[in-house]
């Protein structure tokens, strides 16, 4: 290796490390730059709420010395807190009440339930069923009287001397039913006496039978009424424990409107303030990243690794140092090859 090459490796080797020490500082200077433009964006964007008196409250924030915010609280105004003692006051007497109301509606879910079960005895029938049974009950209330009446013309009859005369016999029906037999006038006025009151009752009865359907079904109607009174009962007795809750959930909330305001006021002020840190963060960044490269430049280290590549300094400060040292000016390129540090037995100096 050349006197030239030693001299340009060992500036350009010098230039190199002074050059990196110079980003390296300008490095740490820029991070901190960056770190203090996000302490301040943070600071800025750092949520402070905002105290808060009403006529119904006031508003209380604890912040620590960094000024974070530890935490919140209100007071009711003494009158709102006066009228809520009242109502609580209230509250557990209707409660109370409420409790009672069970007991109280008992007879209204037990009247129900019995009219359910005599709307089911009432439905357990048909309507056929019911018919028959209404002729049946009919007919035995009519046949005493039907059985005296018949005594009666009998007797009639015989002390007329009538009795055993037959007429207005009828040949057999189409259908081949029997046609009406042989009998006096009078009994045969009777027996269609007789008939059409039977018929009568049959239309009565089927009509019956359809009544007992119809007063079935409308005991569970009123049955279902009176269950209805049962649950509406009890929820209404519930609604003054409700009402006067409602009425102190009511001034708890006008007690913390203070609070609500604060804090509102506190959101939007960070609001405003992250805007402007993000703007500070932008900026201080930009600003951080500009001084970076005006900090990373060293002009002596660019000087030293622009003069290791030029020839023409390498040449003079060979020159000198041989017109220092005559030593030097026998030195060969296998001399700096030579670890002993000697050249020919004689010692050599480069410096």
């Amino acid at each position: 290796m050349g006197m030239e090459s030693f001299i340009g490796a060992g500036a350009s080797l010098l230039g190199g490390a002074m050059q990196g020490n110079s980003a390296a500082n300008a490095a740490r200077t820029s991070a901190d730059a960056q770190v203090r433009a996000a302490q301040i964006a943070a600071d800025a964007a750092r949520f402070r709420p905002v105290g808060i008196t009403t006529r119904y409250g006031t508003s209380n924030f604890q912040t620590d010395a960094q000024g974070n915010l530890t935490g919140a609280g209100y007071n009711v105004s003494p009158e709102l807190r006066a009228y809520q003692d009242r109502l609580q006051a209230l509250t557990g007497g209707a409660l109370t009440q409420a409790e009672q109301a069970q007991q109280q509606y008992a007879p209204l879910q037990q009247g129900a339930q019995g009219l359910f079960g005599l709307g089911q005895q009432y439905l357990a029938q048909s309507p056929e069923q019911v018919a028959a049974q209404y002729m049946q009950q009919q007919q035995d209330l009519l046949a005493p009287s039907r059985e005296r009446s018949m005594a009666q013309l009998q007797n009639q009859l015989y002390q007329q001397g009538r009795g055993g005369l037959s007429v207005g016999a009828t040949s057999a029906r189409p259908s081949g039913a029997a046609g009406f037999g042989a009998a006096s006038p009078e009994m045969e006025a009777y027996y269609n006496a007789m008939a059409q009151q039977d018929a009568q009752l049959a239309a009565n009865a089927q009509q019956a039978g359809q009544q007992n359907v119809a007063f079935g079904a409308g005991l569970f109607g009123s049955g279902s009424q009176l269950m209805g009174q049962y649950q509406s009962g009890q929820v209404g007795a519930l609604n003054p424990f409700t009402t006067y809750l409602g009425g102190g959930q009511a001034i708890e909330q006008m007690g913390q409107q203070p609070l609500t305001l604060g804090a509102g006021l506190g959101g939007q002020a960070a609001a405003y303030g992250a805007n402007a840190g993000r703007d500070l963060l932008t900026g201080g960044m930009s600003a951080a990243a500009t001084q970076q490269q005006a900090n990373a430049y060293n002009p002596f280290a660019t000087a030293l690794s622009g003069l290791a590549n030029n020839q023409q300094f390498g040449q003079g400060v060979t020159n000198y140092f041989q017109n220092r040292n005559p030593y030097v000016a026998n030195t060969t390129a296998s001399s700096f090859g030579n670890t002993s540090g000697f050249s020919d037995g004689v010692p050599v100096t480069l410096f």
